[in-house]
């Protein structure tokens, strides 16, 4: 994320006459602009105290309005550059869909590094003996970024008869890669959960620890019940979140 030449001045409309409190207006404002690209990652707003003369705010106003879109995941405090803006947290539905294409989808530019690849039976890779896995298998394992700060730790097990080059594992999404091969996806079972990263993960991550990451295991069959795929998947907690909808 790269810092702009200069602190930003947002031009923003209050209603002081309005029972909507002063610091929520702002922090509204604020988040518009980031939103509808005013404000974009990397630029830095001005001060406190520039921003309180201009807009006639108390500095208490000011604070509680930007520490309302810290909490959020929208800016973010840094000490000797101030306050800055970062991407938006990547949100996901709960459906059987590929990171790169939900972040291509969500206008957002993703990309990746293959860490590792290794081929062998689930005993050779570490695949837990309780699923039957007795066909070759082909582990991956990736660092998936968004626009370009990294976001997942992606480690899937495939059936070495599907064709895997590192340039369709590095420009396209699993899924459809498999598509392609004339795969039809049934059924996943998946697992959600929570847990701190390793040091390594840390590193690969650019977090800090101690630090949180959401975790997701899926097994993946296709319409004639066939084994497609095991996916363990690690996500930055400060940047990802799992949405799912409800029905009452």
């Amino acid at each position: 994320m790269t810092v702009a030449a200069g602190p930003v001045e947002l031009d923003v409309d209050l209603d002081r006459s309005s029972p909507v409190p002063l610091y929520h207006q702002l922090a509204l404002a604020l988040e518009q602009a980031i939103h509808d690209g005013r404000l974009r990652p990397g630029d830095r707003l001005e001060n406190e105290l520039a921003m309180t003369t201009r807009l006639g705010l108390a500095r208490p106003t000011a604070r509680q309005a930007i520490q309302e879109l810290v909490k959020k995941g929208l800016l973010v405090r840094k000490r000797g550059v101030g306050t800055q803006v970062v991407a938006p947290p990547i949100r996901r539905a709960v459906k059987l869909s590929s990171l790169h294409d939900d972040l291509a989808l969500s206008g957002r530019t993703p990309s990746t590094v293959l860490l590792e690849r290794s081929g062998g039976n689930a005993e050779d890779l570490g695949v837990d003996d309780a699923l039957d896995l007795t066909e070759p298998l082909t582990g991956i394992r990736r660092l998936r970024s968004a626009d370009g700060e990294p976001l997942a730790i992606m480690r899937n097990y495939l059936p070495a008869r599907f064709r895997l080059t590192d340039e369709d594992l590095a420009e396209r999404g699993l899924y459809a890669t498999l598509r392609s091969q004339g795969v039809v996806f049934a059924i996943a079972h998946q697992t959600i959960g929570a847990r701190l990263v390793t040091t390594e993960e840390a590193e690969l991550l650019g977090e800090t620890e101690p630090a949180a990451c959401v975790t997701m295991e899926r097994l993946v069959y296709d319409d004639t019940g066939r084994f497609v795929e095991l996916g363990r998947h690690i996500y930055r907690a400060s940047h990802y979140s799992v949405q799912t909808s409800l029905v009452v």
